[in-house]
């Protein structure tokens, strides 16, 4: 019997797993992905784990509703909201580790922000762009991003030659005005749209602050708004920090 809540940040959903005493250490891809089944399991973008950490917080083990591990920046700020709600830190701050290393984060009511890693480029394919912001993004921008297939489209290029063998989250941005931006999601792991995306937001909101000489640029998605601030230094962007809500939804045994 497992014990699990659900949270979501942004519409983007996960199933969280106290995991500090190490009992789920073996989940099986297999497991992960029935769990996240939206049919036949609890149904969730993906599975996290908080583990016990050296010298930090805690560890967020993440993985996508395939089973394949990556880096989640919602999936992130939804840990920092579980862990505080288990005492796991009690101010307002707090440092853990994931797969791409270390993270500050804050937390005020249902709001979490989070320090991202640095970016030290920002890749041209075309008219495009590729950056990895904990995970690999490829970003497209649009003129009408509601006429959009983004399950097709993100597909195509997911699966294209350059991208198949490792994969990469492609992501579709519409520039709504100069404060805002709208931001749609293919990713890999999931192999779907989902209703938001924390390090594709982050990626997008980097190619905007790179061509507009900003540091800051809200960014709206199918599951809610978020906020992204970074300062460029020279071709990279330091002292990132991704924001938006962060919502236990309900908690149960399976």
């Amino acid at each position: 019997m497992m014990n699990f809540f659900k949270y979501q940040g942004t519409g983007n959903d996960f199933i969280m797993v106290d995991n500090r005493s190490g009992e789920w250490n073996n989940l099986s891809n297999k497991t992960i992905t029935a769990l996240c089944d939206r049919r036949f399991g609890i149904g969730a973008d993906g599975l996290i784990k908080i583990n016990s950490a050296e010298n930090v917080d805690f560890e967020v083990d993440y993985y996508n509703s395939d089973g394949s591990k990556s880096f989640c920046g919602n999936g992130a700020r939804c840990s920092v909201a579980f862990a505080h709600f288990l005492k796991i830190f009690n101010d307002s701050t707090t440092v853990f580790t994931a797969i791409d290393g270390l993270h500050e984060a804050e937390i005020k009511g249902e709001i979490v922000k989070l320090k991202m890693s640095d970016v030290k480029t920002i890749l041209k394919d075309g008219n495009d762009s590729v950056l990895n912001t904990g995970s690999p993004h490829f970003i497209k921008y649009v003129n009408d991003i509601a006429d959009v297939n983004v399950f097709e489209e993100g597909k195509l290029i997911r699966y294209s030659e350059n991208y198949k063998e490792q994969g990469i989250n492609v992501n579709f941005v519409e520039e709504i005005s100069d404060e805002q931006i709208f931001v749609r999601t293919y990713e890999r792991g999931v192999e779907d749209e989902t209703y938001s995306c924390g390090t594709g937001v982050t990626a997008a909101a980097l190619t905007y602050l790179d061509k507009n000489s900003t540091n800051q640029i809200a960014v709206k998605t199918l599951g809610g708004d978020l906020k992204v601030y970074a300062e460029k230094n020279n071709n990279s962007f330091v002292n990132i920090w991704l924001e938006g809500p962060a919502k236990q939804v309900f908690s149960g045994q399976i």
